[in-house]
């Protein structure tokens, strides 16, 4: 529906919010004129935020990996739970692709019907 051409953007310094909040959908369906298409825009970047924080996460995750074959040497690592518990202190990606929707900071352009996929 759309083609979007996504911000490089420092997630973790997004102001959105950590808990669920209502949204004016009049306000959302400003911006395409249709309250459906805002929502795609909306979805696909939150994919697009969802995987890079796993990405991240999982990178900072395999510094402390322990490729040993003895099961009985796990060991909690602080660090590990330190970097854990901040990634789930973030705000989730819907809320923060909502709040760079809102702020006019996705770029996103409608493709025309000559255009194939």
């Amino acid at each position: 529906m759309f083609n979007q051409i996504y911000p490089t953007m420092d997630f973790k310094k997004v102001k959105a919010a950590n808990n669920t909040k209502p949204y004016d959908l009049d306000k959302l369906e400003e911006k395409t004129g249709n309250i459906y298409e805002s929502l795609v825009v909306i979805g696909r970047r939150a994919e697009q935020i969802a995987i890079e924080m796993k990405q991240e996460l999982d990178q900072k995750l395999n510094e402390f990996a322990s490729y040993t074959d003895n099961l009985e040497e796990i060991f909690e690592n602080r660090e590990q739970i330190e970097i854990s518990r901040f990634y789930e202190r973030l705000p989730k990606p819907t809320a923060i692709a909502i709040q760079e929707f809102m702020d006019g900071k996705i770029k996103y352009k409608k493709p025309t019907k000559d255009t194939e996929f």
